[in-house]
């Protein structure tokens, strides 16, 4: 048998849970944090909150970390108590693009802790993986270990290496 007929037979087996899944565990490969590497913001304006150890970042926001890219309207960022480094990320304000080599993902918030390298989105989230996209309510990624679980109404579009 094929290849492409396996891969097709294989998909026609699995596509109904993928499809009408609730959660649904994927491979989040090349979204990987680079937790070694320094976090640097752009954006329009910032406002500093030092009684709570908090930076507002808004207008066209910009944040590297490594290889990794996020934008998005507003960025919230949390300082450790010790201000020695950014503990978390909370967007607002539109939608949130994350970027890593071939993998994206973009959703209506985004909640990136730093520390522990979980991300949540909500609302509307979409991930791209070369030509493979997934859709549902919510994603978690784990960053540290490159995987993702998707909630919600999930929908998959798989295609093959031909399309």
């Amino acid at each position: 048998m094929k290849l492409p007929k396996l891969a097709a037979l294989t998909l026609s087996l699995m596509l109904p849970s993928l499809v009408f899944a609730q959660g649904m565990q994927i491979g989040f490969g090349s979204l990987q944090q680079d937790s070694d590497q320094p976090v640097e913001i752009t954006a329009d304006s910032l406002s500093l909150n030092q009684t709570d150890g908090t930076a507002l970042f808004q207008g066209n926001v910009l944040i590297i970390q490594g290889t990794m890219r996020m934008t998005a309207p507003e960025v919230l960022v949390f300082y450790n108590e010790d201000t020695s480094g950014i503990s978390r990320l909370e967007t607002d304000g539109g939608r949130v693009l994350i970027v890593k080599d071939g993998d994206a993902a973009e959703a209506d918030v985004a909640n990136y802790n730093i520390e522990d390298g979980i991300v949540v989105m909500t609302g509307d989230v979409l991930l791209t993986q070369g030509n493979n996209t997934l859709n549902s309510n919510r994603m978690t990624a784990d960053l540290n270990n490159g995987t993702a679980q998707m909630e919600g109404r999930v929908k998959t579009i798989l295609k093959t290496e031909d399309e």
